[in-house]
């Protein structure tokens, strides 16, 4: 049996948050597979279903994200798992948006959900880390974490998150590499340019400036030149002619 684990806060308060990624991805995985309705135990929301034929429970703790270790704690002791049965989506503002890392191990980064994890079960546990951008100035995180994904953040994150839930699969099969892959090929193929229609018109050079003597040698190449006379000298060494 494995635990997905997908860490955010609850209420409809936070429901849109950066913070909430985690909530998100759990949520899309259980749609795509089919999972049982969410029902509440171990101090969390919890659905089961199967992937690539292994049985996994999705937990979403209702702890409030500080404390989310305590709810996987009580899970993988009620089940006997070991942390490496366990695997946590997560935001990291460490990565770009959109981009999407696995590992094992590893430090809590200053993520107060991965530290109370870290304190709980300790830290033999995967960790799918997917990125919301950093503000620039660590004063800002706190409200960009806490922060709505904007309008314009909607378009990459809709896809996303139905990336996650397609492929959760590979993650249950331990195929960590295939995933991100996955992941990095939808966000490419539904938002790149497809069509003639979606990409904008070839830019063209500007006409290059003509000197004026250039553009009166045009404008009077069809005048008719007398063939003799002082006059006719003086035109054709004028026009070129």
């Amino acid at each position: 049996m494995l635990l997905f684990v997908g860490l955010g806060n609850p209420g409809a308060k936070y429901a849109n948050n950066r913070h909430n990624i985690g909530f998100m991805a759990a949520d899309a995985i259980a749609r795509r597979h089919s999972f049982s309705p969410w029902t509440r135990k171990f101090q969390a929301e919890i659905a089961e279903g199967k992937l690539e034929g292994e049985k996994v429970l999705l937990v979403k703790p209702q702890t409030f994200m500080n404390l989310s270790g305590q709810s996987v704690g009580e899970a993988i002791r009620f089940y006997k798992l070991d942390p490496s049965a366990v695997t946590v989506f997560y935001d990291e503002i460490d990565l770009e948006p959109g981009k999407v890392r696995v590992k094992t191990g590893g430090g809590a980064g200053g993520h107060n959900g991965i530290r109370s994890l870290d304190q709980h079960i300790g830290r033999n546990y995967r960790r799918v880390r997917i990125g919301v951008g950093h503000p620039g100035v660590r004063e800002m995180v706190h409200g960009h974490v806490l922060g709505d994904f904007s309008k314009s953040e909607r378009e990459w994150l809709d896809v996303l998150i139905d990336a996650i839930g397609d492929n959760a699969g590979l993650i249950a099969k331990g195929d960590d590499n295939s995933f991100m892959n996955r992941i990095t090929l939808a966000l490419r193929d539904r938002l790149q340019p497809t069509g003639e229609h979606d990409t904008p018109p070839p830019k063209t050079a500007a006409p290059k400036a003509q000197s004026h003597i250039r553009q009166a040698r045009q404008q009077t190449s069809n005048v008719k030149i007398p063939e003799d006379g002082p006059m006719a000298a003086m035109l054709r060494k004028l026009l070129g002619k």
